[in-house]
């Protein structure tokens, strides 16, 4: 078996990988869509994030679906020919914030294609992938691979919207227009904002945000006295989704929110210096969301079900052959939103 695998900082190569056969209560996955991240590319271009660094050769890759090919004994819920999107997630059950509900704080999370333990967890850039039966969630009939494939990000957004509260009639704004803040979108629209306005320093996500059904996408680096009208008396937002990571996007964008508003941070950027007074004076929210849990289910119910339609945030689909290439194109957001790979 092959695997799209990152040995240091853009040192990405095709690698031979071992392919176990599934164990008791274990799939094996033909996997057939990829989608390249965001922590995958800071990966490739640094070689980590953070403290977090490359230690070993690693298989990339989180936002992953494919066929079951084989199942283990005791698995009785999927045959071979399902089609499943896989959960990237494996918490360990036991501890102390899984048995509190809260799985995505896992004290002993297993996170496919991540290096923050030693030996990392291999990542689904493969051919194909062994996982937990419970990790693979069958998929509906209208549902593409390529879909499926974005119910890992789809799922982080969910989680962000739940964080935020309810968002029927609320002015949502959105700094940041990579593929979360596109999703973002996607998520506040469902939840029945009614004023959703997205900010970025780059014309092509903002002429897609438009698309997804963003009211207003505007380009704070060349036109950013556009945002003023959304300043009157203390600011209007009810939500702000700040999925850029910029310190400077947060910064501003507390001007524009009304008295007793929810920020929730989604984008990571390293540390940042935050203006306490400002928060406190206008009684603000700041809220963090991490990863997700029963999100990622909720996120293939909603795109089979036709509630949300991924498919313009998918911008070109390579395989996996050409990783290098892929990874480059992900990199360009002038070209691209999100890259998938085929296997």
């Amino acid at each position: 078996m092959r695997a799209v695998v990152i040995h240091a900082p853009k040192d990405l190569r095709i690698d031979n990988f071992p392919d176990p056969a599934p164990d008791a209560n274990e799939v094996r996955v033909k996997i057939a869509n990829g989608g390249i991240c965001g922590s995958d590319l800071h990966y490739y271009h640094h070689g980590g994030f953070g403290t977090v660094r490359i230690q070993q050769p690693m298989a990339l890759g989180h936002e992953i679906a494919g066929v079951v090919a084989a199942v283990g004994d005791g698995v009785a819920h999927l045959k071979p020919g399902t089609r499943v999107a896989v959960n990237p997630s494996k918490p360990c059950g036991q501890c102390l914030h899984c048995q509190e509900g809260m799985r995505n704080q896992c004290l002993d999370m297993r996170f496919m294609g991540s290096a923050m333990r030693n030996p990392h967890v291999q990542g689904g850039f493969r051919q194909y992938v062994t996982v937990d039966a419970a990790q693979a969630i069958p998929i509906a009939e209208r549902l593409s691979l390529a879909e499926a494939a974005v119910a890992e990000p789809l799922a982080v957004c969910l989680h962000a919207g739940k964080q935020a509260g309810p968002l029927l009639g609320k002015r949502v704004l959105i700094t940041g227009c990579g593929p979360i803040g596109a999703l973002m979108i996607l998520v506040s629209r469902f939840g029945g904002a009614a004023e959703i306005v997205v900010t970025d320093v780059a014309d092509a996500p903002l002429a897609l945000a438009k698309t997804l059904g963003a009211s207003h996408a505007i380009n704070v680096a060349s036109n950013a006295a556009a945002l003023d009208p959304w300043r009157a008396g203390k600011g209007v937002f009810d939500t702000l989704f700040e999925a850029s990571g910029n310190q400077a996007a947060l910064r501003t964008a507390l001007d524009l929110l009304r008295p007793g508003a929810t920020i929730v941070q989604l984008g990571l950027g390293g540390e940042m210096t935050l203006p306490i007074n400002s928060i406190v004076a206008k009684e603000l929210q700041l809220r963090g969301t991490f990863r997700f849990d029963p999100e990622f289910e909720l996120a293939l119910r909603l795109m089979g079900e036709g509630l949300i339609d991924v498919k313009p945030v998918i911008t070109a689909v390579m395989p996996f052959e050409n990783a290098v290439a892929a990874f480059e194109l992900a990199s360009d957001r002038s070209k691209s939103m999100k890259v998938q790979l085929t296997f």
